[in-house]
C-alpha cells in the first residue's frame, strides 16, 4: 500500500488541524439538529439551515487551510539540491541574469568532464527556441509540480525521452491452467494485447521579472522559476488530466465513454447510477458503497474518491444506518480527509452535481491513471516583449491517460 505523505507537524499545522476537528465537530451538532428538526416537521428551519451552510463552509476552509501547509512542507528546498557541474551551472545564471547564452542545447556532462555539452544553435527541439534547463533545475520544477498537482500525487507519472510513450497492455490477460506431472501441456491462447499511446502535449507559462530582482545576487532564480511556473502549470495539467479531451493536451479520464459498470468493455469507463437525476437519490450511502464495490477487490486495497469541495461538501452531511457520519476529516498534518474509510481527493476540476454528471470517481488512480513527462524544460529569456520586464517563456512537454479501464469507476447522477 503506498505511503502516505505527511506534512512536519509544525505550529501552523497542528493550529489548522486543532481547526479543523473543532469545526468538524460543531458541523455535526448543528447538522444533527438539522436532521432531527426534517423527522419532526418534514423540514428544517431556515436559520438551521444557514449555520449548517457557515459551520461547512468554515470546515472547508479549515481542510484547505491544511491541504495548504502541507504542501507547502512537501515543496523542496533548492538548499544542496544543485549538483550540477560549476561551469553549467553558472553559464545558466548568466544566461537567466543577463541573456549571456553559451551555444548548447544540453546541460549534461560532457564526455571531457567539462559539465557543459556544446552544439550548434540553441533550439531545444522544442519549438520554443529556448535553452533546455539543467536537470537539477527540471527535477525542482518536477517536485514542486506533485506537490501542487492533485492527480500527480495520486496518479503513475513517468519521464520519456521521446513525443509519444506507447504502452502495450493485455485486456484479457494470459490464460493458465492446471495439469498432472506428466500430462501433455497444451496449448494456451495467448493474450489479446492494445496499444496505448500517450502523445506528449506543449504546456507553457510566462512569468515576468524586474531586472532589479534579476541582479539580486541573494535570488536563487531557479527556485523563483519554478515557484512562478508551479501554480500555472498545475492548474492547467489537472484541468487537462481530468477532462482533457486528447487534442494539444493530456485526455483526462472523464474524458472517456462511460457505460453501466457490468456491460464495461476495454477502452469505457464503468459507472454506477444514483437513481436519481442530478441526486444522490433516496440511499445515498448505499450508492457510496456500491461504487467502491464496482472496481475489481485488487483495485480497492488502494482506492480512493475523487471529487471537487462542492460534492465534498454534499456528502459531509450523510449518516450510515447507524447514525455515524461517513466522512471523517483529517486526523494529523499531512493526512486527507475520508469517506467511508477510504481516502478523499479534492480536485475542483471535477463536475458540480447535476444531471448525469460524472461528479464522483472511485478507484485506484496509480494504476489506472498514467502521466507522462516528456523529459527537457526549455526556457526562452524575452527582455524585449514587455519592457521595462523580462519575460520567461518556458515550455514543458506533458501527456496523459488512462492506463487501465478496469482500475477506475464513476457516479453518474442519473435514473
Amino acid at each position: 500500500m503506498r505511503e502516505t505523505k505527511q506534512a512536519a507537524a509544525s505550529p501552523e499545522a497542528r493550529a489548522a488541524m486543532h481547526e479543523l476537528m473543532a469545526a468538524f465537530e460543531a458541523f455535526k451538532g448543528a447538522n444533527d439538529a438539522r436532521l432531527a428538526e426534517i423527522e419532526k416537521k418534514a423540514a428544517a428551519d431556515t436559520l438551521l439551515e444557514e449555520k449548517v451552510a457557515r459551520i461547512d463552509a468554515a470546515v472547508a476552509g479549515a481542510q484547505a487551510r491544511l491541504d495548504r501547509v502541507a504542501s507547502e512542507a512537501r515543496r523542496p528546498a533548492m538548499e544542496g539540491a544543485v549538483v550540477a557541474a560549476p561551469e553549467a551551472k553558472a553559464a545558466w545564471e548568466a544566461y537567466l541574469r543577463c541573456g549571456q547564452a553559451p551555444s548548447t542545447t544540453s546541460w549534461s556532462p560532457s564526455p571531457n568532464g567539462g559539465g557543459l555539452e556544446t552544439k550548434a544553435g540553441l533550439d531545444s527541439g522544442s519549438g520554443s527556441g529556448g535553452l533546455i534547463a539543467p536537470a537539477e533545475t527540471e527535477r525542482l520544477v518536477e517536485r514542486r509540480l506533485m506537490a501542487a498537482s492533485p492527480m500527480r500525487e495520486i496518479a503513475t507519472v513517468r519521464t520519456v525521452a521521446s513525443g509519444v510513450f506507447r504502452k502495450p497492455v493485455s485486456t484479457d490477460g494470459v490464460e493458465a491452467g492446471w495439469v498432472a506431472e506428466t500430462a501433455a501441456r497444451p496449448e494456451t491462447e495467448s493474450a489479446t494485447l492494445s496499444l496505448l499511446e500517450f502523445p506528449s502535449a506543449e504546456l507553457y507559462a510566462s512569468p515576468a521579472a524586474t531586472q532589479t530582482l534579476l541582479d539580486d545576487a541573494f535570488i536563487s532564480l531557479d527556485e523563483w522559476l519554478a515557484g512562478e511556473i508551479e501554480d500555472a502549470f498545475a492548474a492547467q495539467e489537472t484541468a487537462a488530466f481530468v477532462n482533457g479531451d486528447g487534442t494539444n493536451k493530456p485526455r483526462g479520464f472523464l474524458s472517456y465513454p462511460t457505460v453501466a459498470n457490468d456491460d464495461a468493455e476495454w477502452g469505457e469507463i464503468g459507472h454506477v447510477l444514483t437513481g436519481a437525476d442530478g441526486a444522490f437519490g433516496d440511499a445515498p450511502v448505499d450508492r457510496l458503497i456500491d461504487l467502491i464495490y464496482a472496481p475489481k477487490a485488487k483495485y480497492r486495497a488502494n482506492g480512493r474518491f475523487v471529487m471537487n469541495r462542492r460534492t465534498a461538501s454534499a456528502i459531509r452531511k450523510f449518516r450510515d444506518a447507524d447514525g455515524n457520519y461517513v466522512w471523517s476529516p483529517a486526523t494529523q498534518p499531512g493526512a486527507t480527509s475520508s469517506l467511508l474509510g477510504y481516502p478523499v481527493t479534492e480536485i475542483e476540476e471535477t463536475p458540480d452535481i447535476g444531471a448525469n454528471a460524472l461528479a464522483v470517481a472511485f478507484g485506484d488512480f496509480r494504476r489506472g491513471y498514467l502521466i507522462v513527462d516528456r523529459a527537457g524544460l526549455s526556457v526562452l529569456r524575452d527582455p524585449f516583449s514587455a519592457k521595462p520586464y523580462v519575460l520567461f517563456y518556458t515550455t514543458k512537454r506533458v501527456g496523459g491517460g488512462v492506463q487501465d479501464f478496469d482500475a477506475i469507476k464513476v457516479l453518474k447522477f442519473g435514473e
